[in-house]
């Protein structure tokens, strides 16, 4: 499986982004995809996270009530749409799927995309 995410840029504080992240190869052994994120000097951060099939997501407290994640079966691609940024929000946001995991932890996800730079300046 390979993972192609996209969508990351600058935004002021209080704006939106939207990421998506495009799967190919095996798709069809996907359980689950979920976002990361790392800033500078920070370790990798869970965001959140959706199951393939039929949809239940999974949140970071952090990102509650601003961030949704949806999939796009047809497409192959899991979107993160990220309102009222902060900047506390800049880091680089990665994509990841496993074929049994759907959780928070990293070290869980076997395939991982690239990362896009997300930058919320204040």
């Amino acid at each position: 499986v390979q993972l192609q995410a996209s969508g990351g840029g600058l935004v002021q504080a209080g704006g939106s982004l939207r990421l998506s992240c495009v799967a190919s190869g095996r798709t069809s052994g996907i359980y689950a995809m979920g976002w990361f994120r790392q800033a500078p000097g920070k370790e990798r951060e869970f965001v959140a996270s959706i199951r393939w099939s039929g949809g239940s997501t999974l949140y970071a407290d952090s990102v509650k009530g601003r961030f949704t994640i949806s999939r796009d079966n047809a497409k192959n691609t899991v979107y993160l749409q990220m309102n009222s940024l902060k900047p506390e929000d800049t880091a680089v946001y990665y994509c990841a799927a496993d074929p049994l995991y759907s959780g928070s932890l990293p070290n869980k996800y076997t395939y991982w995309g690239q990362g896009t730079q997300v930058t919320v300046s204040s």
